[in-house]
């Protein structure tokens, strides 16, 4: 097993101050923490009224406004939800690519841990799960210790295998008792059945994607006499790059990240792609940008 250390810069940390977290779904939750809403009964801040319907409980009435009314109304409380965001992120082989400076998985990380930064900020619950073949399951917890507990663990993670997202998610979505924020983070460089599989499987939950490519995967950059290797299985291909062989490239992986967005669509889930050239204050900024308030 190699011991090679991943480059985790987390500077950008600080940028991220100004930010924070809304989501777009109702979440339910078991305990008092920082996502705000308006409901009747046992809460934190009185905010408004309305009347009594059969059902509420009487210890919620206002009986001094129905002193002065003599109607029945029920106090409406501001009253904090949590969240639980569950971050798989792709520790494949496939993963350990670069042609710059930063790999993708150095990459993909520093995007979880913005994820799990904004997340902590908010007190709430947080887990970055590995995966590969398998998945190297974390159980939630909250809290600025333990996201650098997480940033520490991922620097000495190695890559190794293929990707069977397929698998993975169906393991994963067992650990989930609750409607959840689920962020998958991979170059999604897998069968496009698998990849549909594992979203609708997180259908019910607020599910975002997230897709780490190298530039020279992207675009594709080669020309003339080339030889590919996959950086999962070894196999190696010598070939000639030509015009129209990078022209196929483009549109195939066009078409593979059009099926990815389409299945998104259908779910109601957000798919992003983000390149290593990218800054990577940029990249995650582009993906919470529908979720700032």
């Amino acid at each position: 097993m190699s011991d090679k250390k991943h480059t985790i810069d987390v500077d950008f940390f600080r940028q991220l101050e100004r930010f924070t977290f809304m989501v777009k779904k109702r979440m339910s939750s078991t305990y008092a923490g920082s996502r705000r809403s308006i409901h009747s009964g046992k809460g934190l801040d009185t905010v408004g009224y309305r009347e009594y319907n059969r059902g509420d409980e009487l210890k919620s009435v206002d009986w001094k406004a129905y002193a002065r009314s003599e109607k029945l109304y029920v106090r409406q409380f501001e009253e904090e939800k949590s969240l639980t965001t569950h971050i798989l992120l792709d520790a494949s082989k496939s993963m350990d690519y670069g042609s710059g400076e930063v790999s993708k998985f150095e990459y993909a990380t520093m995007l979880a841990a913005g994820f799990a930064y904004l997340v902590t900020r908010d007190n709430d619950k947080f887990a970055i799960s590995t995966f590969s073949q398998e998945i190297d399951i974390t159980k939630p917890r909250r809290g600025k210790r333990y996201l650098l507990q997480m940033i520490d663990r991922l620097e000495s993670v190695h890559l190794e295998g293929r990707t069977a997202i397929d698998h993975v998610t169906s393991q994963y979505v067992k650990a989930i008792s609750s409607r959840s924020l689920v962020v998958i983070i991979s170059d999604f460089l897998d069968d496009p059945a698998s990849i549909e599989s594992a979203i609708y499987r997180f259908a019910d939950h607020d599910l975002l994607l997230i897709q780490v490519l190298d530039r020279t995967e992207s675009t594709l950059t080669l020309h003339g006499h080339s030889r590919l290797v996959d950086v999962e299985t070894g196999a190696r291909l010598d070939t000639y790059v030509s015009e129209d062989f990078k022209s196929e490239y483009n549109k195939k992986l066009a078409e593979h990240i059009a099926r990815i967005t389409a299945t998104c669509d259908r779910v109601g889930a957000e798919f992003y792609t983000a390149t290593t050239d990218v800054p990577i204050f940029d990249a995650f900024l582009n993906t919470i940008s529908r979720r700032m308030w």
